[in-house]
């Protein structure tokens, strides 16, 4: 069973979730129940921090890249925190790194 940790924490209008561990099939669960949480308060941004996350399959994909619809669908942002080379190459993979709002650090994502 892979091990997925997560914690949320709220800045004004944003919110950031940050995941640490493995993000797959065993813990897509948990990352989109959260998602759906954060989602109920409509905040203007959600930062998705990967920077602590050592793996991700295409489930954990397809939960970015869903979040990533429903956000623009609501009319708010979805930034994606860059996670280590393993997980940057599934988003290069699949050019969604083209197509997504990604920074370095989560601050990055507040100045815009």
């Amino acid at each position: 069973m892979a091990l997925l940790e997560f914690t949320t924490e709220t800045e004004g209008p944003t919110v950031r979730l940050a995941l640490e561990g493995e993000l797959d099939i065993a813990s897509a669960g948990q990352v989109e129940h959260e998602l759906a949480r954060i989602e109920q308060d409509a905040p203007a941004a959600i930062v998705l921090d990967l920077r602590k996350l050592a793996f991700m399959d295409s489930t954990g994909l397809r939960i970015v890249v869903s979040a990533d619809a429903r956000a623009r669908e609501h009319g708010r942002r979805l930034v994606v925190v860059r996670g280590p080379e393993a997980v940057q190459r599934i988003f290069r993979m699949t050019r969604l790194d083209e197509r997504l709002e990604m920074t370095d650090e989560p601050v990055d994502a507040r100045r815009r």
